[in-house]
């Protein structure tokens, strides 16, 4: 995809993987961004930074789980700064709780936004660009959208079903020139990790690498796109000797000493049958 003169827009911008990505897509020469995120400040901020490198931006702040709000400033923004041919759809939240003590609000918090949310505004923006045949569509996933991690099942589930609902989108889109593209980053350094505990083995990425990445992905026309060498082992490992790799995860997972043993050895004697 040749990025420069388009116009895109990302979601989740006003931190992390969202703020990295908005301005790396500045630096390739794209003609407006438009981001969008739930905390207008931050979102200000962001655009100040991006409008520094002679890149017109627009700020959009919404929450993605009000679909009312979200179709009304889409269908604005569409018909004032015209087609808008890449979407990144980045915003999202984690939590890390075993699965029997979370919460039910915090589960549906998870849900709200990383699917609904990210499936509402695809809606909105490929009906468009299905009109205009022409669009990029990227869903940031991630590496448990791979290979899911104890500790924190509903947002590997959110993970993993974005996984899906890309490939989907892909067949059901091409007819209309546009593009689906699932991003799988590793473990990222940024606010959203940093009240959770580190899975073990792990080296995070810096948040730049990734949007670095992407937009290596995107001129290279790939439908996958994978950051970090132990993504792509991991990857790699999950293909060929998935017991082993479920065996790390559980190695690698924040659980206490015995809570790893007994986890361990139910895996070691299921494993056997």
């Amino acid at each position: 995809m040749k990025l420069e003169g388009k116009t895109a827009l990302v979601t989740g911008a006003s931190r992390g993987i969202g703020r990295a990505i908005a301005l790396e897509l500045a630096k390739t020469g794209v003609k407006r961004l438009l981001l969008v995120a739930r905390d207008a400040r931050k979102l200000a901020q962001v655009a100040a930074d991006i409008e520094l490198m002679g890149v017109d931006v627009v700020i959009l702040p919404l929450d993605l789980t009000q679909s009312v709000a979200v179709n009304q400033a889409i269908a604005q923004a569409w018909q004032k700064h015209g087609p808008i041919q890449l979407l990144v759809n980045c915003a999202g939240v984690a939590s890390q709780t075993p699965f029997l003590s979370a919460k039910l609000s915090q589960i549906q918090d998870e849900l709200s936004l990383n699917l609904m949310g990210t499936y509402t505004i695809t809606r909105l923006l490929a009906r468009r660009m299905a009109v205009h045949k022409e669009g990029t569509i990227v869903n940031v996933s991630s590496l448990m959208g791979k290979i899911a991690a104890p500790t924190m099942a509903t947002y590997s589930a959110t993970k993993f079903a974005l996984l899906g609902f890309s490939q989907a989108l892909r067949g059901e889109l091409a007819p209309y020139n546009i593009r689906v593209v699932a991003l799988l980053p590793s473990l990222t350094d940024t606010d959203m990790v940093k009240g959770l505990d580190w899975f073990r083995f792990m080296k995070p990425v810096s948040p730049q690498t990734v949007a670095q990445g992407l937009v290596k992905g995107l001129e290279q026309n790939t439908s996958e796109i994978l950051i970090g060498w132990q993504s792509h082992l991991a990857a790699w490992c999950q293909r060929l000797v998935p017991w082993l790799m479920e065996k790390i995860s559980l190695m690698a997972a924040p659980l206490s000493p015995k809570e790893r043993s007994l986890t361990l050895t139910q895996f070691e004697a299921t494993s056997r049958i």
